[in-house]
């Protein structure tokens, strides 16, 4: 069986999501390009190189290991995006990611956090709540 560039980048990312589930950021170098760059729009940060990567999960503060949840994980040639959910037992979050994979690496990842808010009373008839 050929393995497509789709099918590279989906496991790519894949496997990015095992690493970081086990919580060892370090390891998850095996899957990053050497000029790997994470780049957060919402804050202006770009982060480069996997030991900053691992650097900056590793000093994140937490109140106990990190979970991650994968809901959702598309890809086309060399880009993926996943949906994934991360708690600590306290904290949680969502994240949207964008991979750009290149030589069988991790090259690039643009990131987003979505703040959760309260749903509008005025479109209440409309909808329904999610949990």
């Amino acid at each position: 069986m050929n393995i497509t560039s789709t099918d590279q980048a989906r496991f790519l990312v894949e496997q990015f999501w095992q690493l970081m589930a086990s919580n060892d950021f370090f390891s998850v170098s095996a899957v990053l390009s050497e000029d790997f760059i994470l780049e957060w729009p919402q804050s202006g940060e770009r982060i480069r190189g996997a030991e900053n990567f691992a650097k900056m999960n590793a000093e994140y503060p937490a109140h106990g290991p990190w979970i991650f949840t994968v809901h959702q994980i598309m890809a086309e040639h060399q880009m993926a995006v996943s949906d994934v959910s991360i708690t600590d037992g306290v904290q949680r979050a969502r994240a949207l990611s964008f991979f750009t994979v290149a030589n069988d690496k991790i090259q690039k990842i643009v990131e987003f956090w979505p703040d959760p808010f309260v749903a509008p009373e005025n479109r209440r008839h409309l909808v329904e709540i999610m949990n």
